[in-house]
C-alpha cells in the first residue's frame, strides 16, 4: 500500500514535468516562428543590402539598360558603374497602387538603397550605367534625399534650436520644389553633398533651376563653412560691403535703378563690386555659365503697400510679406524687369553686364533660415553677416530703404539700410549641359570638366 501510493507520486511529476517540457518546447517554436516574420532581416546583394521583414516583401524585379538603351531583366543587382533610375524605379503595394512613400536611390557610397517599404510591397528597379552626367542628373544620382515636407515657419532643425543639425525632426536633404511651375530641386539644413570647385574657388549647390542649371553660392578658396573667408574681398583685405551708397528713396533697393519701381539703369554699389570680381576671377570660366537664369531682386510690393519713391510712410515689399508675416518662400519672380540676366537673352531685362547675381531671401528660408529665429544647422550659416537681394521694407521715420541679410546668428533680417556693412557671396549658375565629375562631398566635390 505504502509502495503503490510512492508510485502514483512519481507518476504525476513525471507527467507535469512532461507537460512543461512540451510547453517550453512549444513556447521555443512559437518564437522563432514569431520572430522569423517579426524580425528585420537582409537580402545580401553585391553592391549595398535591402533592410526587409520577411513577411512583407514579395518580390523585386530588376532591370538593366544594355547597349541599345534598352532594359533586360536581370537576376541579380549590378555591381559599381549603375545607379538606380529614381524616375522609372517603383513599388507597388498588393500589385496595385504606386507607393509615393519608397526610398529607392543609390548613394555617395555607390550602395542600392530601397527603403520605407510596406506590406506586400513589390518594387521593379531600373538600373542605367554611369557615365559623364549632367550637373542635374549628377545632384539627382549622388546627393541625400530629405526626408519629411519642410515647414519654413521651423528652421531646418525644426524646433528652431541651433545645435548643428543634430535636431529632432530635422528637414536635412534634397527637397523637391517649383520654379515656374517647373519641378526644381533644393538642399535644406546642414547637408555636406553640395560642394563644387570651380574656377579655383569652392562653392554650395543651392539648387536647381526651371531651366535644369544649377544655382550656387560662393564659399572661397577652401571648404571652411564659417568666417570672412566665405566672402569676396576685391582687395585682400575687405570682406564687408554697403549694398549701395545711396539709401533715402526706395528705388535704391535695386541691383541696378532709376527713379521708378523696377528701374534698371545704374548699378547699385554692389552690383560694381560684383562686376569687378566677376572680371578679375570668372571672365574665362563665363563658358559654363548661363546669361538667361535670372536672378530675382523682387522690387513687388506687400498687398497692403503702395510703392512711392519717398514714401510718408514705411511701405513693405513682397518678400516682407511672405517671409516676415506668413513665412511662405517662393522661388517665382512675378515681374520680369526685377529678373535681371544679360543682355541678348530671351527673358529677364537683359540689362547686367556679367552673369553675377546674389542669393534671394526666399532661398535662405527655404535653405533651412526664419526671420530673427538662430540657426547653426544649415548649410549657408557662416557665423558672418552677409547680403541677400531681396528688399525688406522703407523706413519713412529715418527715410532709409532696407534689404534683407543673413546674420551671424543664422537668421533672416530685415533691419538692414543699404549703406550697412555686409559681406557679398556671389552666386552663378552653372549651364544645364555641364559634365561634372565628383560626388560632392568636401572630400569629393564635384567638378566640372567640359560641356
Amino acid at each position: 500500500m505504502k509502495f503503490e501510493i510512492l508510485k502514483k507520486s512519481h507518476l504525476k511529476r513525471n507527467i507535469i514535468i512532461g507537460v512543461g517540457v512540451i510547453l517550453i518546447i512549444s513556447a521555443i517554436i512559437l518564437n522563432f516562428t514569431r520572430a522569423k516574420y517579426r524580425t528585420s532581416q537582409s537580402i545580401p546583394l553585391v553592391n549595398g543590402t535591402i533592410n526587409y521583414t520577411p513577411y512583407d516583401f514579395k518580390m523585386v524585379a530588376m532591370y538593366q539598360e544594355n547597349n541599345n538603351g534598352e532594359y533586360v531583366e536581370i537576376e541579380t543587382m549590378p555591381s559599381s558603374g549603375y545607379v538606380i533610375n529614381e524616375s522609372k524605379s517603383y513599388c507597388t503595394i498588393d500589385n496595385a497602387n504606386k507607393d509615393e512613400d519608397v526610398f529607392l536611390y543609390t548613394n555617395n557610397a555607390g550602395e542600392h538603397v530601397i527603403s520605407n517599404l510596406k506590406k506586400n510591397s513589390k518594387c521593379y528597379l531600373y538600373f542605367d550605367e554611369v557615365g559623364p552626367l549632367s550637373a542635374e542628373q549628377a545632384i539627382l544620382t549622388y546627393a541625400k534625399r530629405g526626408s519629411g515636407t519642410p515647414n519654413f515657419t521651423n528652421t531646418s532643425c525644426s524646433n528652431g534650436s541651433n545645435n548643428g543639425g543634430n535636431c529632432e525632426e530635422a528637414t536635412i536633404g534634397l527637397y523637391e520644389g517649383t520654379e515656374n511651375d517647373e519641378t526644381i530641386y533644393y538642399f535644406r539644413g546642414d547637408v555636406d553633398d553640395n560642394w563644387v570647385s570651380f574656377a579655383g574657388f569652392y562653392w554650395r549647390i543651392i539648387r536647381t533651376n526651371s531651366d535644369d542649371s544649377i544655382r550656387m553660392i560662393y564659399n572661397g578658396t577652401n571648404t571652411a563653412t564659417t568666417g570672412s573667408g566665405t566672402q569676396i574681398s576685391l582687395n585682400g583685405s575687405t570682406t564687408t560691403y554697403a549694398f549701395n551708397s545711396s539709401y533715402n528713396a526706395s528705388y535704391y533697393v535695386g541691383l541696378k535703378y532709376s527713379n521708378s519701381q523696377h528701374g534698371t539703369t545704374t548699378n547699385s554699389s554692389i552690383m560694381t563690386t560684383l562686376n569687378t570680381w566677376f572680371s578679375n576671377n570668372l571672365t574665362s570660366y563665363a563658358s559654363y555659365l548661363t546669361s538667361g537664369t535670372g536672378f530675382c531682386n523682387d522690387r513687388e510690393m506687400a498687398n497692403d503697400s503702395s510703392w512711392s519713391a519717398t514714401p510718408s510712410s514705411d511701405i513693405f515689399y513682397a518678400g516682407y510679406e511672405r517671409l516676415v508675416s506668413n513665412k511662405i518662400p517662393t522661388l517665382d519672380c512675378s515681374n520680369n524687369n526685377d529678373k535681371f540676366t544679360t543682355s541678348g537673352t530671351g527673358t529677364g531685362n537683359g540689362t547686367l553686364s556679367n552673369p553675377i547675381g546674389l542669393i534671394t531671401a526666399d532661398e535662405v528660408a527655404m535653405a533651412g533660415a526664419v526671420y530673427r529665429t538662430t540657426n547653426y544647422g544649415y548649410y549657408l550659416y557662416t557665423n558672418s553677416i552677409y547680403w541677400t537681394m531681396s528688399p525688406s521694407y522703407f523706413n519713412s521715420y529715418n527715410s532709409r530703404a532696407n534689404v534683407f541679410r543673413v546674420y551671424s546668428s543664422g537668421s533672416l533680417n530685415n533691419d538692414n539700410s543699404l549703406y550697412n556693412m555686409g559681406g557679398i557671396r556671389p552666386v552663378i549658375n552653372l549651364k544645364a549641359d555641364v559634365i561634372l565629375t565628383g560626388s560632392g562631398t568636401t572630400s569629393d566635390p564635384y567638378e566640372v570638366v567640359g560641356t
